[in-house]
């Protein structure tokens, strides 16, 4: 079973369709784009999977921008997709694996620990010259019942009920510019949660898109976290997708127990009730 990452040349050597494969490929400014590239070259036996129609519900002001869909929703899409008790899952992207750990993060909410996301993504896949196919994949529908783990997240009045607890780190996976609130491209307001410390994404990528060494991921979230354990950890960014790059990097790198605060800055900004910090983290 794999749980975190999965390498290019392990997946060429099972995509006999007894592995769902899922194309995750997104642009947060274009919700065609993704299907539209599937649709043109895929791997082969993928079916794809839509952030905006698939893995989220229609956004609202205290949801954010990617609201989590509900449980009956999920069940359906998983269910569509091929998801069985036990398969094997294999998300993708086109490199970073942004898009592909939201599935990632959804299935072991769900209760299916079966999950990997492919490192290095299409980009690395295609560089390698391995196989593509063109059009519209499918899978036989299988039965996907939820057995959600609530612990895995938590609900804006959770973090602001507990804003300066010594006992939980918030931490903003945004780019430094959009935590410190010198530009906000895409919410209401520009910031941060109070006290919450930054430890972008990106940083967890090497320059081709694939995951740092484990010991690097581990020693870059060491100094962020201090003296805390991962079950301290509340991931968050701009809509909850970033985050969960964040928690996959996390778990890869062995600090297991971080959870999601699914809504992330979009819904806790959007009411314009709730505190808000700007600049750097003293």
């Amino acid at each position: 079973m794999y749980r975190t990452l999965i390498a290019t040349e392990t997946l060429a050597e099972h995509l006999d369709g007894s592995w769902a494969i899922v194309d995750c490929r997104d642009d947060l400014r274009d919700e065609q784009w993704g299907v539209e590239q599937y649709r043109a070259a895929h791997i082969p036996g993928a079916v794809y999977a839509s952030l905006s129609h698939d893995l989220s519900a229609t956004p609202t002001a205290s949801g954010g921008r990617h609201p989590l869909p509900s449980l009956e929703a999920l069940e359906a899409t998983c269910g569509r997709l091929g998801i069985g008790p036990g398969v094997q899952v294999v998300a993708y992207d086109t490199e970073t694996g942004m898009f592909a750990s939201r599935l990632w993060w959804m299935l072991r909410y769900l209760g299916h620990d079966a999950v990997a996301v492919l490192d290095g993504g299409w980009s690395k896949w295609m560089n390698e010259g391995r196989p593509s196919q063109a059009g519209e994949g499918t899978r036989p529908a299988a039965s996907f019942v939820a057995r959600p783990r609530p612990h895995m997240r938590v609900d804006a009045e959770d973090v602001e009920r507990r804003l300066g607890d010594p006992a939980r780190l918030l931490v903003d996976a945004r780019a430094p510019e959009r935590y410190e609130g010198r530009v906000e491209p895409l919410d209401r307001a520009a910031g941060h949660i109070p006290g919450a410390v930054n430890h972008p994404y990106r940083s967890t990528l090497t320059e081709d898109g694939t995951m740092q060494p484990v010991e690097r991921l581990r020693a870059g979230f060491r100094r962020s976290m201090g003296d805390r354990s991962a079950d301290q950890v509340v991931m968050y960014c701009g809509s909850g997708v970033s985050a969960c790059l964040s928690l996959l990097a996390m778990e890869h790198a062995g600090l297991q127990g971080a959870t999601l605060y699914p809504e992330s800055w979009s819904g806790w900004s959007n009411e314009g009730t709730r505190p808000v910090k700007t600049g750097p983290l003293p």
